[in-house]
């Protein structure tokens, strides 16, 4: 992935380290994996790229954050500023106090800890993330907003714009057809077939008007079907050129900056 990102014209990368889903595996263990880490370490000194963030803290019912820690190790270790969480415990109050519990974690290892809204967990929307953040009420604590999940859930860009400031430190970014799908085709779509960014049907022009212009941009663009007949470097090298062409009408959108 360093290599790729390198190649494709990147800055910096994100790497998954621990699986969304429980029971789910990693596909390229690093935690724990000396020698996998050495050697990221090395091509990310050769490129001069760095790492953006580290995912993914599923905070569920039975979720202990202690065990999170060896991954936590392994961000800091590899450089990373953020982790990534989503909130998939129906009790905010038990939430507030494991993301408390996970703010405290990353600040040992000088991460900030964001928490994802997800309509497909129990977390789902700006509002409630907002509730949580308050209620932890921690120095690192922030909040990701994904284009897929943003759209799909009731949130609005005047939610965005009660957010504080300090609570938004980068974004995600795809495109996705417009409109809310069935619960299959949408897990499929979250997972397996995003879209490039303009070619979709969600507004991200509006969604970036609504966000502070200096937020890194990070590119969540999974697509099993390019995939087979385009690499991984050719794809990751569109997703730049069609995310920085959407950048650029920007500046031309009718809509005030």
């Amino acid at each position: 992935m360093v290599t790729c990102a390198a190649q494709a014209g990147y800055s910096h990368l994100g790497l998954r380290l621990t699986p969304v889903l429980p029971h789910a595996k990693v596909e390229h263990p690093v935690i724990g994996e000396t020698q996998v880490i050495r050697e990221v370490l090395r091509r990310l000194d050769d490129t001069g790229l760095h790492i953006l963030d580290v995912e993914f803290v599923r905070l569920g019912p039975e979720t202990r954050v202690a065990e999170y820690e060896s991954m936590l190790e392994t961000g800091a270790q590899l450089g990373a500023q953020h982790v990534l969480a989503g909130g998939d415990d129906p009790d905010e109050g038990r939430l507030a106090e494991r993301f408390g519990e996970l703010c405290d974690a990353a600040a040992r290892y000088g991460l900030t800890a964001h928490l994802e809204p997800i309509p497909l967990f129990e977390l789902g929307t700006l509002a409630q993330a907002a509730r949580v953040l308050a209620a932890a009420d921690r120095p690192n604590g922030g909040i990701v907003i994904d284009p897929i999940h943003f759209f799909r859930a009731p949130n609005s860009f005047d939610d965005i714009a009660r957010l504080p400031r300090k609570w938004l430190h980068y974004m995600q970014f795809c495109d996705a057809p417009a409109g809310l799908p069935d619960a299959a085709t949408w897990q499929h779509q979250v997972r397996s077939e995003r879209m490039i960014p303009g070619e979709g049907g969600l507004d991200l022009l509006g969604l970036l008007h609504a966000l502070p212009r200096d937020l890194p941009l990070g590119l969540e663009v999974p697509m099993a079907t390019l995939a087979r007949t385009v690499g991984a470097v050719g794809r990751a090298r569109r997703l730049r050129v069609a995310t920085e062409e959407l950048l650029r009408t920007l500046e031309s959108d009718p809509r005030p900056l």
